[in-house]
């Protein structure tokens, strides 16, 4: 049958099956009534897709800049529908049940933004996310549609106070090992609770948030200063205010994420995320989004990267500074002129503007003069980059550390096993945990927890206590991106699948050497092959629901988590 109606521009290739198909009434008798005019039939729709709720810092306000995005869409003669996501606030998750819900809620974020723009037939889509977990999922949704799309990030949190003393969420943790350990009075450990987080926004320092939303800004799928635009900023409005026209030059071009996020544009977000020193976190998802959209970037990727591009930024939790900071001497693009300069970053990647990378940062200012954020790549704070893929007997399928350098580049100690977070916790707390120890805790990784939690209580606490030089912590868990320390994550194969680290018992020597990349127990072959006769596989600790079939589903840690098949 003919269509009732041919589309205005070709801008609506995908709504018109819903708008203009002579055998659709029903679709177009829903829309009317939803508030579309005849005249919006022919226009693009844009799915506004926001995982703003109330209750986290990082995502109440993102509902009010959807507003702004929808005002602009119209403006650009369009159609703009909102709607939500979930999202989950890892601060306060944190160190509960409830945080293994966290990553497999990466993969809710996706299946909802495919969901809804694939039924909803959404001719372009955008998104305002504001926790970490929230923007890689944006992006692989917006992989998964590839329709023209652009990412929005609810921008960073202001630092709280404290008698001149400049707090983040990340303060209160550590605050609580203080206490503990009775180097602070409970009211103290109170007023750094109460001034931590003083208002809208995301974790300040360099944690997963600012790291992700770096490294999509690099990548070309949000536009510039996205990242450094703080929260309550009047440049995160006009970023807003903007979106309607940049998505309507997408739709008028076709440019779809799988023009921008390629192969080069990957390697660019990566060499952003080693500059900046960012969280471990990182490689999961930025591996998670390529296969998503057909890339095969590995774990060893990032070793090579970040063996050759040197750490520039000294941000929270290792250094003084926080995103806000950044954003006073230029923001993300001024950083990333830098690098282009320096040969360090590749500027003919295409980006949500329609423009390349070096089209977009020609016309922009770089670093503001006498900065001390962000050092020269002749004056680096690290030749190399602090993100260390390891590999070893505990690991033989590869683990991420974060290694700044200030805790020393090896670590060697007896181990102390834990079967859980929470035991972990308890033994931190009594003091039971030691200098020199190398705190094992298992049975929390993507399987085995299920939903591979993020643990900063744990290493807040050994901070705190003073021992953060003197106590290396490993895991099948994640860190969060507030997270220092001698630390090491993602190791894989997991607990759950068998892999050496369920083997360890207390008092093996383990080595973890970040100079030549290596994480080995010195146990012989004969002996963990003994050992591992003897293991038994766990039951899984739920038994139903939406946990259960992460658990099922996900791929291991060193291929992103991912539960799609990609």
């Amino acid at each position: 049958m003919k269509d009732v109606e041919a589309p205005a521009g070709g801008l609506n290739r995908h709504s018109r099956e819903l708008t203009a198909a002579y055998e659709r009434p029903a679709a177009r008798a829903m829309l009317f009534g939803a508030g579309l005019t005849e005249a919006d039939m022919s226009r693009a729709q844009v799915g506004i897709i926001s995982s703003g709720y109330e209750g986290n810092p990082c995502n109440m306000h993102l509902n009010g800049l959807a507003a702004e995005v929808r005002a602009s869409v119209r403006a650009a003669d369009l159609v703009g529908l909102v709607s939500n996501t979930t999202g989950v606030s890892d601060g306060i998750s944190m160190g509960t049940f409830g945080m293994r819900y966290s990553l497999p809620s990466r993969e809710v974020i996706a299946d909802s933004i495919e969901t809804i723009g694939s039924a909803q037939h959404y001719d372009g889509v955008i998104t305002i996310m504001g926790c970490d977990k929230n923007m890689p999922g944006a992006v692989m949704g917006m992989a998964r549609l590839d329709r023209p799309s652009l990412m929005i990030y609810g921008g960073t949190i202001a630092p709280g106070r404290v008698n001149g003393d400049r707090l983040d969420v990340i303060s209160s943790f550590e605050a609580l090992g203080q206490h503990m350990a009775g180097r602070i009075t409970l009211e103290e450990f109170r007023e750094v609770v109460r001034h931590s987080c003083p208002g809208a926004g995301a974790c300040a320092g360099m944690f997963t948030a600012n790291t992700m939303a770096s490294a999509i800004e690099a990548l070309g799928m949000s536009l510039p200063y996205s990242a450094s635009s703080p929260a309550e900023s009047p440049e995160k409005i006009d970023e807003c205010r903007a979106a309607g026209a940049a998505i309507r030059r997408m739709l008028e071009r076709d440019l779809k994420p799988s023009d921008i996020m390629t192969r080069p544009a990957f390697e660019n977000a990566v060499t952003l995320a080693v500059v900046l020193g960012g969280s471990t976190n990182a490689v999961l998802h930025l591996v998670a989004m390529a296969r998503t959209i057909g890339i095969e970037l590995t774990i060893d990727q990032f070793q090579e990267i970040s063996g050759r591009v040197p750490l520039l930024a000294d941000f929270r939790p290792s250094g003084p500074y926080v995103m806000e900071d950044l954003h006073e001497v230029g923001g993300t693009p001024a950083v990333m002129k830098l690098l282009l300069e320096a040969g360090l970053l590749r500027g003919d990647c295409m980006t949500v503007t329609g423009r390349t990378v070096a089209e977009n940062l020609a016309a922009l200012p770089g670093l503001a003069d006498g900065q001390e954020i962000v050092r020269s790549p002749d004056d680096p704070i690290s030749a190399r980059g602090h993100l260390r893929i390891l590999y070893g007997n505990l690991a033989r399928e590869g683990s991420v550390a974060k290694i700044t350098g200030k805790e020393g580049e090896v670590f060697e100690g007896p181990a102390r096993v834990f079967d859980s977070e929470d035991d972990a916790n308890r033994a931190i707390g009594d003091g039971r945990v030691q200098k020199g120890d190398v705190v094992v805790i298992r049975y929390e990784g993507p399987k085995g927890a299920p939903g591979m939690p993020e643990m900063l209580t744990p290493t807040s606490m050994i901070v705190g206590r003073g021992l953060g030089s003197d106590v290396a912590l490993i895991t099948d868990g994640r860190f969060s991106g507030g997270t220092h320390g001698f630390v090491v994550g993602h190791i894989a194969p997991e607990a759950q699948e068998g892999g050496v680290i369920a083997l360890v018992r207390d008092g093996d020597r383990i080595r973890i050497d970040a100079v030549h990349n290596a994480i080995d127990v010195d146990v012989s072959p004969e002996a963990l092959a003994e050992r591992r006769r003897a293991w038994r596989e766990r039951p899984l600790r739920v038994t139903s629901g939406a946990l259960l079939k992460y658990a099922r589903l996900v791929s291991s840690a060193s291929r992103g988590c991912t539960t799609d098949g990609s």
